[in-house]
């Protein structure tokens, strides 16, 4: 599962796949709970527009913001039910995670040592995600917070050679640029048929651990 990655920082890429400005203000890595850059699209009046949101969903329905430490993946196949993704799934509360790669655990070696994941073209990208907005009952403050959209990759050539022996291996959806708005626009049937790892763009990995 995705917990970091490099948020892009590639502002004319952006604006030339997505017409839309990078806000300011975001770390150079992102792990659950950091601030990130993604691009949303209004079902009412068209109008795409990107903005930070914390990685980690948080339901409108929470308490507090604890549950975000385990909502920053979503299983695709069941985000229609559970009841932490159930409301945006269905509102069709669809995003783009805007990044330069991202990271995953390689157990070759018989320790984790982290990988880095980007596009074989080594342009940024954008992965599926849901996100919605929770208002803290504490603050007042509203919060936006989004959760990367995940599928079985057990037959991925790159993606399935990551996570623990015996899990299961699984992939963020990464969007090609050609189906960027295809997403944002979606229904839900659409949605569906794009959680899939089949039309994302070539993948390539290296190892990448810290120093």
């Amino acid at each position: 599962m995705c917990t970091n990655f490099t948020p892009t920082q590639r502002a004319p890429w952006v604006k030339e796949k997505l017409a839309v400005d990078l806000p300011a203000g975001y770390p150079e890595e992102s792990y659950p709970g950091f601030a990130s850059p993604i691009v949303v699209k209004s079902h009412q009046t068209g109008r795409v527009a990107c903005g930070l949101a914390r990685f980690g969903l948080i339901p409108a329905w929470a308490k507090d913001d604890k549950i975000s430490r385990h909502t920053y993946n979503a299983r695709s196949e069941t985000a229609a039910e559970k009841p932490s993704y159930r409301s945006a799934w269905r509102q069709r509360q669809y995003g783009l995670v805007l990044v330069d790669n991202f990271y995953e655990p390689s157990y070759a070696s018989g320790k984790a040592v982290r990988w880095k994941i980007a596009l074989a073209s080594g342009d940024p990208f954008g992965i599926a995600c849901l996100w919605d907005r929770w208002t803290d009952p504490a603050s007042g403050e509203l919060v936006v917070s989004c959760s990367m959209l995940t599928v079985n990759a057990d037959e991925h050539p790159v993606m399935k050679q990551f996570h623990k022996p015996g899990d299961e291996k699984r992939t963020p959806v990464v969007i090609a640029p050609e189906l960027h708005d295809d997403w944002l626009s979606a229904d839900v049937a659409q949605a569906s048929e794009l959680m899939s790892w089949q039309h994302m763009p070539e993948l390539v990995a290296c190892p990448a651990p810290r120093t």
